[in-house]
C-alpha cells in the first residue's frame, strides 16, 4: 500500500516504529540477541569532536526507521561511466533497510549518457528515474532540481563517476534521526595531485573563513533531511557549502571517513580556476549571506 510522501513510483517496504520494550532491554541481552556491536564497519569511522569511534559490522542497527530516500545523481556527459554506476547501485538497492529510489538528474548532456539512463532505468523500474533539464546549468542547480522533485524524508547526492560508491550510503544510515546531515570524508584521495592541492587549499581557506569544521565539504557523498535541503538558501556555487547551509539552519551535522577511488572513466569537469577562483568569491558569499541570516525562537505560538 502506498504510504503518503513517498515517490509514487514505489516503495520497496516500509519498517515499523520502533519497539519501546525493544529499546529498554539492556544493552548486554541485545549484543546477545542481534550481535556483537562493537566491531567496526569496513571503510567507516566516524568522527566527532577529533575523536574515532568504532560503530557495528552491521550498518543496520535494531532502530526501526520510518524514513524513506531519495539518492540525487547529477549525470553531465558520463557515458562511459553510467553501466558500470549502476552495477554499483544495485547491491545498494538489494541492502537498503529504508525505501529508496535513486533520480539521476540529466544536466544537458551532449553524448549518450541519456539513452544509457533511459536503457538502464527501464531496467530497473520503479526504483530509478530520470529528470531532464532543457540545457546544461551545472551542478548546483542540478541538485537544487532533484531536492525540488523530492517527497522522501531523505535525500542522498553522489557523483556519477564512481569516486565514491553507493554502497557506502549505508555506512551513513544509522546516524538519523540523531544527526540532519551525514557528510563524508575521502580521507585518502585517488586524484591527481594538482587536484588534491587544489582541494586542501579551498578546503582550508573555507575554514579560516567561515569556521564551519567540515573536512571535506565538497565530498559527493552526502545524506540530509528533506526538511533542511528545503530550507537552504540556492545559488550558484552552493553544491560547495551544503554542511554549513545546514548548520545555519541550526542543524547538526556528522562527518564520516570513507573510501575513495580513483575516477572509473571519463574525464573530470572541473580545472585549477573552479576550484580555486570559484570557491574563493563563494566563501565570501556565504559569509555575507550567514551575517544578514534571520533566525528566531518561538516560545509560545499564537492560540
Amino acid at each position: 500500500m502506498h504510504r503518503p510522501g513517498i515517490p509514487q513510483w514505489g516503495t520497496l517496504f516500509a519498517l515499523p516504529r520502533r519497539n519501546t520494550l525493544i529499546s529498554a532491554l539492556p544493552r548486554s541481552l541485545l549484543a546477545t540477541l542481534v550481535g556483537d556491536s562493537t566491531r567496526p564497519h569496513a571503510g567507516h569511522r566516524s568522527l566527532e569532536e577529533g575523536r574515532y569511534r568504532i560503530f557495528s559490522a552491521n550498518p543496520h542497527p535494531l532502530q526501526a526507521m520510518a524514513d524513506d530516500l531519495t539518492i540525487i545523481v547529477p549525470v553531465y556527459n558520463e557515458e562511459e561511466s553510467l553501466v558500470a554506476f549502476f552495477r554499483e547501485l544495485d547491491p545498494l538497492l538489494s541492502q537498503t533497510p529504508l525505501p529508496t529510489k535513486v533520480l539521476f538528474v540529466n544536466d544537458g548532456s551532449t553524448d549518450r549518457s541519456l539513452a544509457i539512463l533511459k536503457e538502464q532505468c527501464t531496467a530497473r523500474l520503479p526504483q530509478c528515474a530520470i529528470l531532464q533539464l532543457d540545457r546544461n546549468y551545472g551542478l548546483s542547480t542540478a541538485i537544487k532540481a532533484g531536492i525540488d522533485h523530492c517527497q522522501s524524508t531523505l535525500i542522498g547526492y553522489i557523483d556519477a563517476d564512481l569516486q565514491t560508491r553507493p554502497i557506502d550510503f549505508l555506512g551513513y544510515l544509522p546516524h538519523f534521526p540523531e544527526y540532519d546531515m551525514v557528510n563524508g570524508i575521502r580521507r585518502k584521495r585517488r586524484d591527481r595531485l594538482v587536484k588534491r592541492l587544489s582541494s586542501k587549499v579551498a578546503n582550508a581557506y573555507r575554514r579560516l573563513m567561515i569556521d564551519d569544521r567540515i573536512e571535506d565539504t565538497c565530498c559527493p557523498l552526502k545524506i540530509l533531511k528533506t526538511s533542511f535541503a528545503r530550507q537552504m538558501p540556492f545559488f550558484t556555487g552552493m553544491h560547495r557549502f551544503m554542511p554549513a547551509l545546514v548548520q545555519l539552519q541550526g542543524g547538526r551535522v556528522k562527518q564520516v571517513e570513507i573510501p575513495h577511488y580513483p575516477r572509473h572513466a571519463g574525464t573530470s569537469k572541473y580545472n585549477l580556476r573552479n576550484r580555486l577562483i570559484g570557491p574563493f568569491f563563494d566563501t565570501l558569499a556565504f559569509r555575507w549571506m550567514r551575517s544578514r541570516s534571520i533566525r528566531y525562537g518561538v516560545v509560545q505560538p499564537p492560540a
